[in-house]
């Protein structure tokens, strides 16, 4: 199986991890891993990362990300999503469209952000799902991330109005914690309904993949992207055989034509992604910084 990324519609009712199962059992890849969890009941882009791609990561986790979400008002939950007992909090159906996307406004940028305690954040080395289902009253504390933008698509207004949200974000957002967090904010509660990963970086939802349509290697492989669909800011410069050599044994080689200041992404004659690095301006070579298999 060669590296590459797969660009797959996860659906409802399937976790990530399922997901990635079910293709390495169907590739025999060695490495299979996906760049961002997306709870059981959304649906959306989950990039599947296959062998030395899934070294890639990182890279991949600080690229933005956009959702489509239902978040219901006038009711909270213990889970911040459908899936617990509804609990009324206040008279939502005196709001209107104005004062939620008024609301909206105030968590755009850097915001403190309380993950919801049905989560898979640790807390004091045990994840924060076992503690709450123990009963046990400790929350995963408070850290912040990045909404880059939120837009309200429609509002449908009454005793139970619901908000369809459109948000950009960096890695580490919670949509059931904003869910959460809108209702309070508008003293009526909150709680997330269908949730949508729309776009992961370049990766569309309208070019994933279904899983019912993946049904061998060859199907997988047809679909595979490059490695470095994950690295869209990164310059790309070209190795020749010799110097492919010599950053594989982590030596740094001088690149023509010159590559501007920064983190670089070295591809072989073929156009294989083998190694990241970054510039030395005073020596003005490439320095290998990650070597791929």
């Amino acid at each position: 199986m060669r590296a590459g990324v797969l660009n797959v519609s996860k659906p409802a009712g399937a976790t990530s991890f399922a997901v990635v199962r079910r293709l390495r059992e169907l590739t025999g890849a060695r490495r299979v891993g996906h760049a961002g969890t997306l709870d059981p009941l959304a649906t959306g882009v989950l990039p599947i990362l296959f062998e030395s791609a899934t070294r890639l990561a990182d890279f991949a986790h600080q690229l933005p990300k956009t959702y489509e979400a239902e978040v219901h008002l006038g009711f909270r939950t213990a889970t911040d999503d459908a899936e617990a007992e509804l609990e009324p909090v206040a008279d939502p159906s005196g709001l209107g469209a104005e004062a939620v996307a008024e609301a909206l406004a105030g968590f755009v940028g850097r915001i403190s952000q309380q993950p919801p305690a049905y989560s898979a954040v640790k807390v004091d080395g045990r994840r924060a799902y076992e503690r709450a289902r123990a009963g046990e009253a400790a929350r995963p504390n408070a850290r912040e991330v990045e909404v880059h933008s939120v837009d309200l698509l429609s509002f449908e207004p009454g005793e139970r109005p619901t908000a369809l949200i459109r948000v950009v974000s960096g890695s580490g957002v919670y949509l059931r914690s904003l869910a959460r967090d809108l209702g309070e904010r508008l003293g009526v509660g909150g709680y997330l309904g269908r949730l949508a990963r729309t776009a992961y970086g370049p990766l569309r939802l309208e070019d994933a993949l279904r899983p019912e349509d993946l049904d061998d290697a060859a199907a997988v492989e047809a679909g595979l992207l490059p490695s470095e669909v994950l690295l869209p800011e990164m310059e790309g410069v070209r190795l020749t055989v010799e110097q492919e050599a010599q950053i594989r044994l982590g030596r740094s080689v001088r690149v023509l034509p010159e590559p501007r200041p920064g983190l670089l992404r070295a591809h072989d004659e073929g156009g294989r992604l083998v190694a990241l690095g970054h510039t030395d301006p005073l020596r003005r070579l490439f320095v290998p910084d990650k070597v791929l298999g």
